[in-house]
């Protein structure tokens, strides 16, 4: 036993990996499981322990009717709005934050970083969608123990057997989207027992071009071939280590509002998690996660307009080393300790080639070739050491305190000529303190308090300290990096509640729960137009001057999310939901970018063990409050219907239709960028799906 833990030990050192544990009662008597549960989840149900201001999205194993696309994952969640600049790069946003502003991780703390500085390749482009059992959502900086936390964390949990899959089990699907003509299907084996367990599953999906509202063909399709193997051994009842290895093969991606398109994106994850309970008296736990991705990405405009004058490609490559090492102590029945260290590594490399063929509108004899560093052969360290510590004050009163602290090194190995000569690019190491204190008071068994104050931390990407003229905003501005940014800092108050009342005649129970929210922002990180810059990259082209990040201090924003539910007749359901931001950058006299509006949802529906059904409306606000700067347009406000059915005819088969976009509308969310580089399509942003007809085939044995 001490060897396996040594050498558990040695590795985590050596990649600077650590890891994750889910919380439990100060008494935990109740476990009746025979196998320890590794840290993959954060929420497990538990008011008391669950952290401040935290929800789970909705159980994606159950009740499905429709194929699901990366957008599907977060769409339906209140507070969510998606990033689209396509159908295959797609950016969660919540509550207006967004990108490396959100801690967005698989199973307790794995991530795997994008390669492309247009974000081609986020996080969620690379596992498999329909392998996702549940989102679990902490809504701003209110704990300290799953990294660096700036606007909330988005833990996405796969699937893993549990005591009741011992013996072989696994599913099978496959479905269909009319708007599109894609398909998509997966295969998932899996065989555990006391001592082990072992799944294995692949997926293939292939997504044409859909059409919006106006019969407008939107380029969007891609192929992308999917598979993973998780390995699972148990020690003893209380002594697990577990092993996952996945990889992703993106082919063809074309992109909507991008100037490229993806030939290839080809991802690896493998992660290592190990956990041990009850080592002795004081220790209730001690955990371990060490992982590594490496994503290989080539993009070109070879299917572009452009092409004829410009042959450009961009072979890109993102390295992510990391993990943590946890300890929870509970040193009596009224305190909780959980203290760590945690580490990740960033490494980017990746250069793009142009043949210029004409130039000033003039065909060359002798085509040109030119060399543009891209990721500068940069990297970024983050150490992070902290404890976070629970008070249970009584049976209905618990308070959480938490303090961590952060080193982050960055470097710059291959710089440009022209950047090396506006920065002084020696090593740079910054000192970060975040902190987050709350209350969680259980006014009754139905009703609870919460209210919290977080300071979220963020020091600035790669792509905000490292990049060098290239257009990857909404505008058409090159952007410049800036080294020397200083860390952006959110300060979040939040106050919510939530409860339910059991009814009669009819009407079984009500549910309720709402959250408001303060963010002010100190070094908020922006985009500027610099006059003294021009810029590199068609210089005669407009506009003239580049952007180059800066801090700004005079920002904030504030919102709240509600939700209610009213069950009746035992299966009947009637649900809404409201969903609200407002940002402002004063610096600058406009909205913070990328502010969704307001939101409204109303359900209706019926779930019965047998069959379900739903419609639901969306009402989405018109946007006005925009940023100009950033390239925003007003965006008008719009109405959706999307109806969804499911039925088990038979015994472990389930089979579901949905119709989305019932009434063919035509819209474009304000979140979404605008076309780019598009033979017959102009400078405007690019429109949601149409009537989409889908239907999905489900079998488990």
């Amino acid at each position: 036993m001490r060897t396996i833990y040594s050498a558990l030990l040695c590795v985590l050192v050596s990649t600077m990996s650590f890891a994750q544990t889910k919380q439990k009662k100060v008494k935990d008597t109740t476990t009746t499981a025979k196998t320890v549960a590794l840290n993959e989840v954060i929420i497990i149900g538990n008011p008391k322990t669950d952290p401040t201001h935290s929800k789970v999205s909705n159980n994606y194993d159950e009740n499905i009717v429709q194929p699901k696309n990366v957008a599907d994952l977060f769409k339906n969640i209140n507070g969510f709005s998606t990033i689209k600049r396509g159908n295959y790069a797609i950016d969660p946003s919540f509550r207006a934050s967004q990108y490396e502003q959100l801690n967005v991780q698989y199973d307790g703390g794995t991530k795997a970083m994008h390669a492309c500085p247009n974000r081609m390749d986020p996080i969620t482009t690379h596992i498999i969608p329909e392998e996702i059992a549940k989102i679990e959502i902490i809504k701003g900086p209110y704990t300290v123990r799953y990294g660096t936390t700036f606007g909330g964390i988005i833990n996405m949990v796969t699937k893993n057997p549990g005591v009741d899959d011992y013996g072989f089990h696994g599913n099978a699907s496959v479905g269909y989207e009319e708007n599109g003509g894609s398909f998509v299907n997966m295969l998932a084996l899996k065989y555990a027992s006391e001592k082990y367990d072992v799944t294995i599953n692949g997926g293939y999906r292939d997504f044409g071009n859909y059409e919006d509202g106006n019969g407008v063909e939107i380029p969007s399709s891609f192929r992308s071939t999917d598979y993973g193997i998780k390995l699972g051994y148990n020690f003893s009842e209380n002594e697990r280590l577990q092993a996952h290895w996945r990889q992703s093969f993106g082919r063809d991606v074309l992109h909507a509002a991008l100037p490229m398109d993806t030939d290839f994106d080809d991802s690896s994850i493998l992660s290592l998690d190990y956990k041990k309970e009850n080592p002795n008296k004081k220790v209730k736990s001690i955990s371990a996660k060490a992982y590594y991705s490496f994503v290989d990405h080539l993009m070109d405009n070879s299917k572009r307009p452009n092409f004829m004058m410009v042959e450009a490609v961009s072979p890109v490559e993102a390295t992510t080393i990391g993990g943590k090492f946890e300890l929870k102590i509970v040193p009596n029945e009224n305190w909780q300790f959980y203290t760590g260290l945690d580490a990740m590594h960033i490494g980017r490399e990746g250069n793009r080639t142009r043949l210029v063929k004409i130039m000033n509108g003039n065909p060359l004899p002798m085509p040109m070739t030119f060399t543009d560093k891209i990721w500068q052969d940069s990297q970024i360290t983050d150490i992070g050491i902290f404890t976070e510590a629970k008070w249970f004050a009584s049976n209905s009163t618990i308070f959480n305190f938490g303090i961590r602290y952060n080193t982050v090194i960055s470097d710059i190995k291959d710089p440009a000529d022209n950047f090396a000569a506006m920065y002084d690019l020696d090593k740079r190491t910054e000192g970060n303190v975040s902190g987050t204190i709350s209350l969680k008071k259980i006014i009754s068994p139905s009703f609870t308090l919460e209210a919290a104050y977080g300071r979220g931390v963020r020091s600035a990407n790669m792509v905000e300290r490292f990049i060098n003229h290239f257009t990857i905003g909404q505008d058409p501005y090159e952007y410049v990096g800036n080294p020397d940014l200083k860390a952006e800092v959110n300060n979040q108050f939040e106050i919510g509640f939530k409860g339910k009342e059991n009814l009669s005649n009819g009407f079984n129970k009500f549910s309720y729960s709402t959250s408001f929210y303060y963010s002010f922002f100190e070094n908020y990180i922006v985009g500027v137009v610099d006059e003294s810059l021009n810029r590199l990259y068609m210089p005669m082209a407009q506009p003239r001057h580049p952007k180059v990040f800066r801090n700004l201090d005079g920002a904030y924003k504030t919102g709240f999310e509600a939700t209610a539910k009213l069950d009746f007749l035992d299966d009947f359901f009637f649900k809404t939901e409201f969903a609200y931001v407002y940002a402002k950058n004063k610096d600058l006299k406009e909205s913070l970018p990328l502010t969704p509006p307001f939101t409204t949802k109303v359900s209706f529906g019926v779930e019965k063990k047998k069959y379900w059904a739903n419609a639901t409306f969306n009402l989405v606000s018109k946007q006005d409050n925009i940023a100009e700067s950033f390239g925003e347009t007003t965006t008008a406000g719009y109405e959706t219907l999307d109806i969804r059915l499911g039925i088990k005819p038979i015994k472990n088969v389930t089979l579901g239709v949905a119709a989305l976009n019932v009434f063919d509308q035509a819209y474009n969310d304000h979140l979404s960028f605008s076309f780019r580089n598009q033979e017959g399509l102009g400078n405007v942003p690019i429109n949601e799906p149409g009537r989409n007809i889908t239907a999905f085939l489900q079998y488990k044995f």
